[in-house]
């Protein structure tokens, strides 16, 4: 049989041939049995195309960099992609068990501009957004008599206050410059502009990412276990699995956090916070003051209705916005895990995450849909994450979860939203590796109940 000629440092070279074992020479070949290409034909899916790629119709292929200049980091992306394609291949697929890559193969993956952070570039979509809320209400308000317009002006205006949302988000990441200082201005400006307290919640949001995917240490959409589940009063449980209570759920989680956490915040005593974060959280609740102190002046000046019409409603539709994002990208997939104990790690974690697509909203919103890798790695700025996703597919294999295509706008994410707040309700107070479970005597759950107990495994 005749060997096959493969590219050395892509695929299987690592993982076949140490670098110290090439030569020396710019130019270089590498036998691989042919056997291996047989091997390939059983594997399916994203990583068998993405091997075939690299596969050459010639017999030999000339490497123009010299071996010494093939650095680790393509040497890890390719053993990755190798164990990758070994799992692609099984018949069954457990998304609890431990990935067969680490996070630093992961890593590896994403090209490395992808980590440069571009202030004048993280600027300029600051300058888009506040323009076009600036113009929104421009318009809004020259069209004040034109009832019709209004419906149009609260989503879009919502829409841009989620837009301001999720840039100050990355202020809070440090993906949005290199300089604290900035970070902190202009993530002030811009949550507080909106309610929010920009330090108290980006101190708790780095405690979700720290934690994604634990029962018991995760801060946001965390499940609630059986026990906790069952102390809740039925109006209760109600509320919180019928739309659109969900979707209102942000400011209350602001000032009282999320069942079975205690604090808020605003305050600096709360357990959320160290003692030297507390000057910090000092500072953003006198910023939020402000805030909410200039909407009173407004409303004492231009009347309340005004002030509802041009800023009330648009806040609730961003409200909205933030919970349906946040929630869906932890939840309505049957086979999503949460760990606690020993089988958690922050590696683990981060693969219960779920990319969505939203159309036409994806460049609004800056790409916040590409939430896996930026669960991993949320020092990557928002421009550079779906390039960065697509690098580190072949290496997720099917730890990744393809998003559903959207049309231009995402109506079809509130399926999957109600699907889940059918189904997804507690999960068990025993082991290390559970899945959601469903109530079945909610009312809201008695459609899909037989679907809940076939699909919702328990270890």
């Amino acid at each position: 049989m005749h060997p096959l000629w493969l590219p050395a440092a892509r695929f299987l070279l690592p993982s076949r041939l140490p670098s110290s074992l090439l030569p020396s020479c710019p130019c270089f070949l590498v036998q691989i049995p042919a056997p291996i290409h047989l091997h390939l034909r059983s594997v399916p899916g994203r990583a068998r195309s993405i091997m075939q790629q690299q596969q050459q119709t010639t017999t030999q292929i000339q490497m123009t960099l010299p071996p010494q200049q093939m650095s680790k980091r393509a040497a890890m992306r390719a053993e990755a992609a190798a164990k990758a394609a070994e799992d692609d291949g099984s018949r069954f697929f457990d998304a609890g068990k431990p990935p067969p890559f680490r996070i630093g193969d992961v890593r590896a993956a994403v090209p490395a501009h992808c980590w440069r952070k571009s202030t004048p570039r993280s600027l300029s979509y600051v300058a888009r957004d506040v323009a076009v809320v600036a113009g929104l209400a421009a318009a809004a308000a020259a069209l004040d008599g034109w009832w019709a317009v209004w419906p149009i002006y609260w989503a879009a205006q919502g829409t841009m206050f989620w837009a301001l949302f999720v840039l100050g988000h990355d202020c809070g990441h440090g993906s949005f410059s290199d300089s604290a200082a900035l970070n902190s201005a202009v993530g002030h400006l811009l949550h507080s502009f909106i309610l929010v307290p920009y330090h108290g919640w980006r101190i708790s949001h780095r405690t979700h990412h720290q934690n994604h995917g634990h029962i018991h240490r995760d801060e946001s959409w965390h499940p609630m276990t059986e026990k906790l589940y069952r102390q809740l009063e039925p109006r209760t449980k109600k509320l919180r699995f019928t739309v659109p209570f969900p979707l209102l759920a942000f400011p209350v989680y602001l000032w009282y956090r999320s069942p079975g956490k205690n604090g808020s915040h605003f305050l600096p005593s709360s357990d959320l916070f160290t003692p030297k974060e507390r000057g910090d959280v000092m500072l953003s609740t006198t910023c939020w003051c402000i805030m909410l102190a200039s909407l009173l002046a407004m409303a004492c000046t231009f009347g309340p209705i005004q002030v509802l019409k041009m800023y009330g409603v648009p806040y609730l539709v961003f409200v909205m916005w933030l919970d349906l994002v946040t929630y869906l990208h932890h939840h309505g997939s049957h086979d999503l895990p949460w760990y606690r104990g020993e089988e958690w790690s922050y590696l683990r974690g981060g693969l219960t995450t779920v990319d969505r697509d939203y159309g036409w909203i994806n460049n609004i919103h800056h790409d916040i849909g590409t939430h896996v890798i930026h669960h991993l790695f949320p020092q990557i700025p928002h421009y550079h994450l779906v390039e960065a996703t697509k690098a580190a597919r072949p290496v997720l294999g099917r730890y990744y979860r393809e998003p559903q295509k959207s049309g231009p706008l995402p109506l079809h994410l509130f399926g999957v939203l109600l699907r889940s707040l059918r189904v997804d309700h507690f999960v068990s107070d025993h082991g290390d590796v559970v899945y959601y479970q469903t109530d079945h005597t909610l009312n809201t759950a008695a459609a899909h109940g037989s679907w809940a107990t076939e699909n919702h495994k328990q270890k």
